[in-house]
């Protein structure tokens, strides 16, 4: 005991001090990352091919509705063809959208900055480049939202937290520069639970569109609500574990977790660097898809990232693929991908490992600390917005040992090794919100896209007629590096489907319907980031 004693003071404190000064100083992960990098390719030695762009389906006939609630609630595909046609302005567009940020955003509690200024100027520069002939693409004047733990320059980057809500960065995160250099008009910083943490931020709590009663849950709560409020034609948010999936299911939008890697976390704020990815909430998969086309890519300053040769899923012949269906899936949609000739097969996902939720917590805690270091031993989570988040997780985190961290990682690579060998599908449907597979999927970074599949009445409803209602969903989950499976079933199930089409009531919530103030917090008892 006495030479341990002697070689803690000796060694390890001397280290532990020099390495905090050295990299520990500066909180959110933005510099220094760690090279312990993790690869979720199944192939690790992928051909070099270059990324070819998907080839979208050609509209016609698309035509200006009168009204703007019309006009909000457009595919991209849809308004991209508007404007390309010189129906619609992009200044027009991003007006309509910027209208609704006001007019909804404090109602949902869900914006946190409108990026008016930078909107309007963004939205000239593409209608001066159509006037031009140039054209760039389906994002060419599109509005968006990006969740406000990515850093656009002269703007605050608020993280969500009153530690850091006066935060401005002078960076473009990767996935900023790649959408404006696709022509898109950002018009809001979305709302982000504190520290990426759940939907609770330093202003509010952020409401779903479909039951103002509940909040959103998961962290990219704003990218959530606003998407399915028709605030946004699409948002950029995250998941490290369960906020892309928990808040595209409960607020009834479509939106893809990608397999890790896909898309550079340059100037985002990072939680864990082998667990953070970034993915968009759209009114569809054909959106998603379009998305994800313009954001992936190898970011030379993300070591994680990665040039996936996704084949098209706009040219995927799904008659050809065998997916499964686990025992939560929903049948509706089981007979719906079987009438459109897929192979569907009863589906279990196997593996021996019981700690999965354990290694998922053991991993993205011990990162969070070491990119709040400062932050906390600072005490600065005194002042967070729920103390029984990450300042307890973080205290915890504090005394999990080095040895123990490294055989949570063991653990992660029989998973990941144990999942692979079991997942004998194309793809499998099921449950998007089931915590274990929350934590399984994003431990092997497969990609899953979260679809809307109904609606129900909501519980203890205050009228018969309210318009109320709890959202139906499911996830389609395939391999890594395969998104465009699971994008191409998805768009197969909505080319015959209209639930994600449907829009939430938030002007008229229908007669006899009173909202408590305030309204009561219904939460999954989950830690979701």
């Amino acid at each position: 005991m006495l030479e341990i004693e002697k070689g803690v003071k000796e060694l390890n404190i001397p280290i532990t001090r020099a390495n905090r000064k050295l990299v520990a100083s500066v909180n959110g992960g933005l510099e220094n990352p760690s090279y312990l990098v993790f690869n979720s390719a199944w192939n690790i030695c992928h051909a070099r091919n270059a990324i070819k762009q998907f080839n979208y389906p050609a509209l016609s006939g698309v035509q200006r509705h009168g009204r703007d609630e019309d006009i909000a609630f457009m595919s991209i595909l849809e308004l991209g063809q508007l404007i390309r046609s010189k129906v619609i302005t992009s200044e027009e567009l991003t007006g309509i959208f910027l209208k609704r940020l006001k007019r909804y955003g404090p109602v949902l509690e869900s914006v946190v900055t409108i990026t008016e200024e930078l909107a309007y100027k963004q939205a000239k520069q593409a209608d001066q480049l159509l006037a031009k002939g140039t054209y760039l693409g389906p994002l060419h004047g599109i509005p968006y939202g990006l969740k406000d733990i990515i850093a656009v320059p002269q703007y605050k980057t608020t993280w969500g937290s009153e530690s850091f809500k006066d935060q401005v960065l002078d960076i473009e995160a990767w996935v900023y520069k790649r959408l404006k250099s696709a022509g898109a008009v950002l018009v809001g910083k979305l709302v982000t639970g504190s520290l990426a943490y759940d939907d609770i931020w330093f202003g509010g709590r952020t409401r779903n569109p479909w039951n103002i009663e509940e909040y959103s849950t998961g962290s990219s709560a704003g990218p959530a609500a606003c998407t399915s409020a028709g605030m946004v034609p699409f948002a950029i948010g995250s998941e490290t574990a369960g906020s892309i999936t928990y808040p595209a299911a409960r607020c009834g939008v479509t939106a893809l977790r990608p397999t890790f890697g896909t898309v550079g976390r340059t100037g985002v704020m990072s939680i864990s660097e082998s667990l953070d990815k970034l993915g968009p909430f759209c009114r569809s998969a054909a959106d998603c898809a379009v998305v994800l086309d313009y954001i992936r890519g190898k970011d030379p300053d993300d070591l994680s990232s990665r040039d996936i040769p996704l084949a098209d899923p706009f040219a995927v012949d799904i008659t050809k693929l065998t997916v499964g269906y686990l025992e939560d899936a929903e049948m509706d949609v089981v007979q719906v991908l079987r009438s459109k000739g897929v192979n569907m097969v009863p589906f279990k996902l196997n593996y021996t490992v019981e700690s999965v939720q354990g290694i998922l917590n053991f991993t993205m805690d011990v990162d969070m600390l070491a990119h709040f270091d400062e932050w906390q031993r600072s005490h600065q989570d005194d002042d967070y917005e729920a103390q029984d988040q990450w300042p307890l997780e973080l205290r915890r985190a504090r005394v999990i040992s080095a040895v123990d961290y490294v055989q949570a990682q063991r653990m992660r690579g029989k998973l990941i090794r144990e999942v692979k060998e079991n997942f004998k599908v194309n793809a499998f449907i099921g449950n998007a919100t089931d915590w274990e597979r929350v934590c399984m999927g994003n431990l092997v970074g497969f990609p899953v896209i979260v679809v809307p599949t109904g609606f129900k009445k909501i519980s203890d409803a205050p009228s018969n007629d309210t318009r109320r209602r709890t959202t139906i969903t499911m996830g389609i989950y395939a391999p890594p590096d395969h998104d465009h499976v699971a994008l191409a079933l998805a768009m197969a199930y909505q080319s015959v489907t209209d639930h994600h089409k449907q829009r939430p009531p938030i002007d008229d919530l229908g007669p006899n319907d009173l909202i408590p103030n305030p309204p009561r917090a219904v939460v999954p008892p989950r830690q979701l980031f």
